[in-house]
């Protein structure tokens, strides 16, 4: 595995790999599961940031595609899964605007190198808008073009003629994925989707149902909150993160994330910005 350093090398990058042990011990010492097949995180040491790869010696992991100017490169995973079966995960690793990142790339995309990996990420209301839009296979990378604002893993799509009441807007709220630090927008508009408690240890959400169901110490625990999971989501104004340069919408923009979330792989990314 170590020919995929110099590989993170050549995009500008360090990597550290290390092979662990095919299996686990429960945390609660009661008997042993197999370990993830690979786990990649962004660590920060003395020298700065560093990818941190870990696989099982049965796991094969190689970089099929580099672009340094793009400081990007594409990372393949192979899982053996019996005597004729392998099970094949890609993940896109590069630098945006102020860090490192990793993301799993959905494993329907069939992405082959950097460009289609970046593509398989967009979800597919942006791929439609880009495509009426005639936008240049040129500046299908970039972050910012006609069809679309792009910070991190979320993007905007512009809607100029959207007006929205007043009163149901909501100021310097957070747009998250779950764990990570949230994207802050100035202003959000929310309507529809699904109303669920929150909390340190479901940061996805329970419905009432499921929330019900916890025992009764969970269920008075603090911490909870209510939240809308899935609703349709639109932002103006600034939008803020650590890792990223503020942008400013002009205008109400739909809001929609990248499409990691529909790869199996993604449980095997510790990074969450």
């Amino acid at each position: 595995m170590d020919s995929i350093i110099p590989r993170f090398e050549k995009m500008g990058a360090r990597v550290k790999v290390t092979q662990t042990a095919r299996q686990v011990a429960f945390w609660f010492n009661r008997g042993m599961r197999p370990a993830a097949p690979v786990t990649i995180d962004i660590q920060r040491d003395r020298k700065g940031e560093f990818f941190d790869v870990r696989y099982r010696p049965d796991v094969t992991v190689e970089v099929i595609d580099v672009r340094p100017a793009d400081r990007h490169l594409l990372l393949m995973v192979r899982e053996p899964k019996g005597p004729r079966q392998v099970t094949k995960s890609k993940f896109l690793c590069g630098h945006d605007e102020r860090a490192w990142f990793v993301a799993a790339v959905p494993e329907s995309s069939s992405a082959s190198n950097v460009p289609t990996a970046k593509e398989a990420l967009k979800p597919e209301v942006v791929r439609r808008e880009q495509s009426r839009k005639h936008i240049k296979s040129k500046d299908l990378g970039k972050r910012h073009t006609d069809a679309y604002i792009r910070q991190g893993e979320w993007f905007f799509l512009p809607l100029p003629q959207m007006v929205v009441d007043s009163r149901l807007i909501l100021r310097n709220e957070p747009i998250s994925r779950g764990r990570g630090k949230p994207h802050r927008c100035e202003f959000v508009y929310r309507t529809g989707g699904q109303t669920v408690w929150v909390n340190r240890k479901y940061p996805n959400g329970l419905t009432p149902a499921q929330y019900a169901a916890l025992p009764s110490d969970q269920r008075e625990a603090s911490g909870w909150r209510w939240m809308v999971r899935d609703p349709s989501v639109f932002a103006r104004g600034a939008i803020r993160h650590a890792d990223h340069k503020t942008i400013i919408l002009p205008c109400w923009h739909l809001v929609q994330m990248n499409t990691e979330t529909q790869s199996r792989a993604m449980r095997n990314v510790a990074f969450l910005d």
